[in-house]
Order: C-alpha cells, then sequence, then structure tokens
C-alpha cells in the first residue's frame, strides 16, 4: 500500500513539474523557512550531502555492507545493494524524463538523487533488524516508516537547505525509495528462493 501510495506521489508530482525551472508554489512557501541556516547548521547539511556524493555513498555503502556480511550475512547485503543501485536508478532516470531543473538548464532536480538514496539505505536496513528481532507487522511496519521518514527528512533538509533541489523534489525522491525498496525486496527473496530450490539436498 505505501509504495503504490508513493508511486502515485512520484507521477503527480513529476507530472505537476515537468518541464519546468522554477519553485512551485509549495517550495515557494517551504523553501525561504529552510534555506540560508547558520554556519553551524551549513556544516552539518555539508556532512549530509557529502553521504550522498560519490565518494561519500561508496564510503557508506561499503562501511554497511561489511556490517551486514558480519552480522546477517550475504543475502542481506545483497539486498542493501540492490536497494541502493535501484533507487538512485530510477531517480537518475526520472530526472532526465521530467526535466525539472535548478539554478540553470544543465541541473536537473527532479526527484532528489540523495534523498532516495538515504532513504533507500535505511529503508533497506530497517526492513531487515525488523526481521531479524522477529517484529510484528504492526511494531516491524512501524519501525520501517519511521526509520525511512527520519532519513528522509535529515537528507531532505540537508538538500533544501544548501539550495539544492526544492522541497517537492525531496518528497519525490523519498518517495522514489518507499516505492522501489519493497519491490527489490520481493524480488531479492525471490531469487533466493529459486537458488535456494536449486540447491540439492545432499552434496556428491
Amino acid at each position: 500500500m505505501v509504495a503504490g501510495v508513493a508511486v502515485l506521489v512520484v507521477g503527480v508530482l513529476g507530472g505537476m513539474y515537468a518541464g519546468h525551472g522554477r519553485p512551485g508554489r509549495v517550495d515557494a512557501w517551504v523553501q525561504p523557512a529552510v534555506e540560508g541556516v547558520g554556519p553551524g547548521w551549513r556544516h552539518l547539511a555539508l556532512g549530509l550531502d557529502f553521504l550522498g556524493e560519490p565518494l561519500g555513498s561508496v564510503l557508506l555503502v561499503g562501511a554497511v555492507v561489511v556490517g551486514c556480511l558480519l552480522l546477517w550475512g550475504s543475502r542481506a547485503a545483497v539486498f542493501v545493494v540492490a536497494c541502493v543501485c535501484v533507487a538512485v536508478g530510477v531517480a537518475t532516470l526520472l530526472k532526465y524524463v521530467v526535466g525539472r531543473t535548478i539554478h540553470g538548464d544543465g541541473n536537473l532536480s527532479y526527484p532528489s538523487g540523495h534523498t532516495a538514496f538515504f532513504t533507500a539505505l535505511t529503508f533497506a536496513l530497517a526492513l531487515i533488524v525488523a526481521g531479524r528481532l522477529g517484529l510484528g507487522r504492526t511494531a516491524g511496519t512501524l519501525l520501517v516508516l519511521a526509520s525511512a521518514l527520519a532519513a528522509g527528512a535529515a537528507m531532505g533538509w540537508a538538500q533544501v537547505a544548501l539550495g539544492a533541489h526544492y522541497p517537492t523534489d525531496v518528497l519525490g525522491g523519498w518517495c522514489t525509495a518507499l516505492a522501489v525498496v519493497p519491490a527489490t525486496a520481493s524480488l531479492v527473496d525471490r531469487t533466493a528462493g529459486r537458488a535456494a530450490d536449486a540447491r540439492p539436498l545432499v552434496r556428491r
């Protein structure tokens, strides 16, 4: 249900702002309250932004993968990498399809790839933790959604505060992650299940 709503939001926002190079009504209301933060907050925003840059994201994902291998095994590591790659890939494709820009024609902005990346990474980790802890449907859903919301809000705030994205770009990036992670989880589970079924019960 969450993934379905997320797909709808991504599509509606993409249609509304396709080819635009200016803030929308919601952006014009939210942006002034977030942009222009003080030096201390700007340093925090730059630190979060670095986690979504190529070098920062590789380091972060690498650390998470090592942790997954040590704690939960290769399937968890593959799942995290798959979720991140699919989320970033879909966000990048949507940027070219929608064509919304910020600060000039060469800066495609919708949806926010940084927000999609950080949300997908946190979402995937929360799914693994919820499963390993054996949480029920309600508690597990609350943990996963709260984690994804916190990650999206943190990275989204950084992107808007630094002037890199409109607030609706951030919402689009967050919803992109919410849409692709459940689908990726299902695909990884099915693939792992088929691989397990294909293994011989007795080795010769």
